[in-house]
């Protein structure tokens, strides 16, 4: 009996995708965050998978940094009216965060695979 042979892929490539972590081919994804019970193409299942809060910590830093980073710095630097800055706060802190949140929280499952990540269990 022959097991199937799965090509090591990148966790970035195929989190950043949304594809299976294992076959690269299937949707690790159901909605726009909800988790998909097993791979559509290996049958996968994805039990193993707990993002936790890991994505969205990433997600802030970064974008939340910047974001208020530039926010500030277009201030500073022109003195726009009150409304440009709602329209400019309203892409860095709402919009760019949304559109990051799935990629990272697929990079942080197929990492947690790809390492054989588990919680941690007291041995008896």
């Amino acid at each position: 009996m022959s097991e199937n042979y799965y090509p090591d892929f990148s966790p970035f490539q195929t989190g950043m995708m949304g594809k299976c972590p294992r076959c690269g081919r299937g949707r690790l994804f159901n909605g726009y965050l909800s988790l998909a019970s097993s791979c559509t193409n290996c049958k996968m299942n994805f039990d193993f998978a707990d993002a936790g809060d890991g994505a969205t910590w990433f997600v802030m830093l970064f974008a939340c940094v910047f974001g208020v980073g530039s926010i500030v710095g277009f201030e500073l630097a022109y003195e726009p009216p009150i409304w440009v800055m709602v329209l400019i706060g309203l892409v860095l802190i709402v919009i760019i965060p949304m559109l990051m949140l799935r990629p990272m929280k697929g990079l942080m499952i197929a990492q947690q695979w790809r390492m054989n990540a588990h919680e941690g269990r007291i041995e008896k």
